[in-house]
């Protein structure tokens, strides 16, 4: 009853921030005031206007916001965003855009479950369907899902991954980002051994903690610090009343976000105080820099507690993944049976959560796999939010793994090499 209950008080203080700041600004936007123009009545609004809207993303999922898209023949399709497997903790979507013929290149991306929504990646999206037909992995908000569903550890995670993989079939290139790169790289190894004609042609693993303590971050390191008890004594609660998982052990989004924004405090405040000034002075909108950004910042939602504690255990603490000795469904899977998989890491130099060196490890896990077909990519510059999104992914490395995937199609498995710059 006592994680429900700081589960609901925390919603609690959201609610009435989010109160409090609608009515801060439907006090101070009275009509009336306008006789007496008060330089501080305009900012009480702002200031309102700014605390009502980012305390009420903290519960909304954001949309994917691609409902058109320009095709070579110059006109406007829209795009259909599909379901194609349904279950209870996430679905595998589609983005069809009909009237267009159908691309070549089939792109599964593997979004993280790691406190934000797959809506993350909707940059991502954007590029790679100019050229691709694109899926992805859309995981549901734990505090949604009832206590009737079960549990959900990184081995569910890992099963879900391997359904998703053999729904699309081999012709398939997978792209997992961050989280989800050692239990992707796990997943095509569980299929080499069990399904092997389910494989997919390539992978490309993009900033994941494969092996968190070859280049240990303050994120990756957090599970050395801390025992798994302490872990669940502090960051575990039960979902409140208000919600249909009443009663789900989950590490909650809010919590998550909380800490996050703890690490760059200084810097938070001053966007926001930045953003109460800009509206002051009537220069906000919905769609400018703050609130494209913190809309999908602040959209946060609750990971069940057996998938987060699993991944520090198992991930981070046992290293399992890093040690060849990871466990699904009672069978020990082995990385060094995946033969005809082309395997690509893209590390960014400037990382400060899953730094270089963490993710290439997979490179000497695939034992199986030809050097020809291996394929390593450091980004001079790029932080972790870069090399999937922004400048860097865009400019530099998007024209890489669109080569690689390109290099590694066709009907013969095994006989192309990857691209030039192989890993030696």
């Amino acid at each position: 009853m006592r994680y429900m209950l700081t589960y609901d008080l925390m919603e609690t203080m959201r609610n009435t921030n989010q109160w409090m700041g609608a009515s801060a600004k439907a006090l101070a936007s009275y009509p009336i005031f306008s006789m007496i123009p008060n330089p501080l009545l305009n900012w009480t609004a702002a200031w309102g206007e700014v605390t009502e809207r980012t305390y009420e993303r903290m519960v909304a999922k954001p949309d994917w916001g691609i409902r058109t898209f320009t095709c070579k023949d110059g006109k406007d399709h829209l795009v259909n965003i599909e379901t194609v497997v349904e279950k209870p903790f996430g679905d595998l979507i589609h983005f069809r855009v009909p009237g267009r013929e159908e691309r070549p290149r089939r792109v599964l991306l593997v979004a993280p479950m790691s406190g934000h929504y797959a809506t993350l990646l909707r940059s991502t999206v954007k590029s790679l369907l100019v050229d691709c037909e694109v899926y992805i992995t859309d995981w549901h908000n734990a505090r949604n899902i009832p206590v009737s569903a079960g549990k959900f550890d990184i081995e569910d995670y890992t099963l879900y991954l391997v359904d998703f993989m053999r729904e699309l079939g081999p012709d398939t290139h997978v792209i997992a980002i961050c989280q989800p790169a050692p239990l992707t790289l796990a997943a095509t190894a569980y299929l080499a051994e069990q399904d092997p004609e389910a494989q997919p042609r390539s992978l490309t693993l993009i900033g994941g903690p494969v092996d968190p303590d070859a280049t240990p971050t303050d994120v990756t390191d957090f599970g050395r610090r801390v025992t798994m008890g302490q872990l669940e004594a502090s960051m575990i609660q039960r979902v409140g009343f208000k919600y249909p998982g009443v009663g789900r052990m989950v590490y909650p989004g809010l919590l998550q976000l909380a800490s996050f924004m703890s690490m760059n405090a200084e810097r938070h405040i001053t966007a926001f105080t930045d953003q109460i000034q800009r509206a002051s002075r009537g220069e906000a909108s919905d769609y400018d820099a703050h609130n494209r950004f913190y809309d999908e910042y602040l959209a946060v939602m609750d990971m069940p507690a057996e998938f987060y504690l699993s991944t520090v255990e198992r991930v981070f603490k046992d290293r399992e993944i890093a040690r060849n000795a990871f466990v699904v469904n009672g069978h020990q899977v082995d990385i060094g049976k995946i033969t005809s998989v082309a395997v690509k890491t893209v590390e960014g130099a400037k990382d400060d959560i899953s730094a270089p060196g963490q993710c290439i490890a997979a490179l000497d896990l695939c034992t199986g796999v030809p050097d020809s077909m291996k394929v390593s990519h450091v980004e001079a510059g790029a932080g972790h939010y870069g090399i999937f999104a922004g400048k860097s992914w865009r400019n530099n490395i998007r024209p890489l793994v669109l080569a690689f995937i390109d290099a590694n199609s066709g009907p013969v498995r095994g006989k192309k090499p990857a691209n030039k710059n192989a890993a030696a």
